[in-house]
Parts: structure tokens; sequence; C-alpha cells
């Protein structure tokens, strides 16, 4: 698992794609927000912070089980994918 400056080299990387923008307003949508509210914050910072690609993979899994979760990443690929 990468570190904070590969989460930070990315996040530079999709502001400077012009696609940042349209990753924000699907984040902003019903099913961002709907699945905002069932991630666990607490554990997906630490997960994060102390590279923990396990626990990263199993947070992700579970939310991307979900029908909001796979209508959400169909739409990730449709952006990414332009």
């Amino acid at each position: 698992m990468g570190s904070m400056k590969d989460l930070e080299s990315i996040a530079r990387a999709l502001q400077s794609s012009g696609k940042a923008g349209e990753l924000e307003q699907l984040a902003a949508s019903r099913d961002g927000k709907k699945l905002s509210g069932m991630i666990d914050g607490a554990a997906l910072e630490k997960a994060v912070k102390s590279g923990d690609g396990a626990a990263l993979q199993k947070l992700l899994g579970a939310l991307l089980s979900t029908p909001e979760g796979k209508s959400l990443a169909a739409d990730v690929r449709r952006i990414m994918g332009k």
C-alpha cells in the first residue's frame, strides 16, 4: 500500500486531469452520500495512515458489494475512461 505522499500525488493528478470535478459531483450524488454514510471514517483513516492494504480492501469490498457501490464504481470507471 502507498504512503500519504502517494495519495497526495494521485489527488494532484486528478486535479490536473480535469476529472476531479466530475468525481466530486459523483461523491455529492445520492448514491455517493449514502455510501459516505456507510463508511467507518475512523477505520478508513487508520488503514490509510498505516498503509494497511488488507483493511482498505475489506472496507472498499463492503461498499462495492452494495447496489449503490456497484453503480458508483461503474460511474467512476466511465469518468476515468474519458
